[in-house]
């Protein structure tokens, strides 16, 4: 794995970097809350302007924590000035998310130089009980020279 000289620290401020520049996680209100090798975790808090008219939260909102999670993840194992953008995505919708919070795992099920497959499941959290709401298959593309954001 190409990406294998960096360290640690230098994969996490890499995708910390990366997703503080992700304008549409902040107008979510999604937060970073575990970075490792071949992992993402990104957590949403249940707010009004993320739920559809049922008071769930919009399967566009889950998508989204879910498709970042893959692609960061995806990015910790690739090398050092390569970005990374989804090339495909499926999600399936498995029950209402509701709750207090999201929070969406992701992790490489096969990472390789061009294109690599991650998975994420996105749990809803209430009364801290976690429900699977959502698992989406991704993936991802290494854009070379792109320095982990996209213009």
């Amino acid at each position: 794995m190409a990406g294998a000289a960096l360290s640690d620290d230098e994969i996490a401020r890499r995708i910390e970097a990366s997703f503080g520049k992700q304008a549409f996680m902040t107008t979510l209100g999604a937060r970073l809350s575990h970075v490792a090798v071949g992992e993402v975790e990104i957590e949403l808090p249940i707010m009004p302007h993320v739920t559809q008219q049922h008071g769930f939260v919009h399967a566009g909102a889950v998508a989204s924590i879910a498709d970042s999670a893959c692609g960061y993840a995806a990015l910790t194992l690739m090398p050092a000035g390569a970005g990374v953008l989804t090339a495909e995505f499926k999600i399936n919708l498995l029950a209402p998310a509701a709750g207090e919070r999201l929070l969406a795992k992701g992790r490489v099920v096969k990472a390789g130089r061009t294109l690599t497959l991650a998975m994420a499941e996105v749990f809803a959290i209430k009364d801290g009980v976690s429900k699977l709401c959502a698992m989406m298959t991704a993936t991802c593309m290494t854009m070379a020279g792109r320095d982990g954001v996209s213009d």
